[in-house]
């Protein structure tokens, strides 16, 4: 069921019993499931209890989509789910997956935990990444298959990827694009280089949002997804993000990398409905302007 059905309540019953004879391809575990995860409203309030009492003029919403609960660890919250996708808002901070000196406080374990307490055989698997250091928005597949559909056409199937970077500087220009192409030395460090043979295009479109002679924030479009490809791009703009001594930044203002995923929009690999979602930006990075 990926669509909302409303009923309308023509006389006095509990909720199971209209419930059962209103949505005739479901059963009463498939009911149980649907109030578990808040997929019932009455009078658009959720509702758990199956014998809850309606009356008649109530109306009864049945959601398809489960309802994100909000906050599942300290430093990220779900921001959407349903049986195929997460999207989750995370914190500066956390990774994304395991690393060599991280392997258990990650966004992927934290929901790892979160999905198997609803079904220990369930599983999530990485789509895309965002940096330890960059706050915001990120995707998560809940099967394998998803995580096919959503990568193997990755470029058409995400419409938008917006950040907000807070950079040094005051940027003159009101709006601008950065071409260059990236490559990874063998040292695994990241570099960008005018010769199209070194690397593989990378281009990242900018609008200037506010600034004051010291800091700017700007508001970025990515068209391609290198790795470290605005952290690059904006140290050879000449306005690196502000603490990110790895790429240029000689200041770090707000404590942290002033990064932040603000816009996720994309196809949804199942429904085929267009999914978009916003993260505020920090009040960090606007006090700073």
């Amino acid at each position: 069921m990926n669509k909302e059905i409303i009923l309308t309540v023509s006389e006095p019953v509990t909720l199971m019993p209209f419930l059962l004879g209103s949505l005739k391809n479901k059963s009463r575990d498939n009911i149980k499931s649907l109030l578990r995860n808040k997929q019932v409203l009455v009078n658009s309030d959720p509702v758990t209890q199956y014998n809850h009492e309606l009356k008649a003029g109530d109306q009864v919403e049945v959601r398809g989509e489960r309802q994100a609960d909000g906050i599942v660890a300290r430093n990220m919250r779900i921001v959407f789910e349903d049986e195929h996708i997460i999207v989750i808002d995370k914190n500066a901070g956390l990774l994304s997956m395991a690393s060599d000196n991280e392997k258990y406080l990650t966004a992927y374990n934290i929901l790892s935990s979160y999905v198997k307490q609803q079904k220990p055989s369930n599983r999530i698997f990485i789509v895309h990444r965002l940096d330890r250091d960059t706050s915001g928005l990120m995707m998560f597949a809940r099967s394998e298959k998803v995580q096919s559909l959503l990568q193997r056409d990755w470029k058409h199937n995400v419409t938008a990827r917006t950040y907000v970077a807070l950079v040094e500087g005051e940027v003159a220009e009101p709006e601008g694009v950065i071409k260059s192409y990236i490559y990874e030395s063998k040292a695994l460090v990241m570099h960008t280089t005018r010769n199209p043979e070194k690397g593989d295009l990378a281009i990242t479109r900018f609008r200037k949002m506010k600034s004051n002679k010291d800091y700017t924030l700007l508001e970025i479009m990515l068209e391609t997804g290198k790795k470290n490809q605005i952290r690059l791009h904006m140290q050879e703009f000449g306005h690196s993000i502000t603490g990110d001594k790895k790429y240029g930044a000689t200041t770090s203002p707000i404590g942290r990398l002033g990064l932040h995923a603000s816009v996720l929009a994309f196809i949804h690999p199942v429904t085929r409905k267009e999914m978009r979602f916003e993260s505020k930006v920090p009040a960090k990075f606007r006090r700073m302007v």
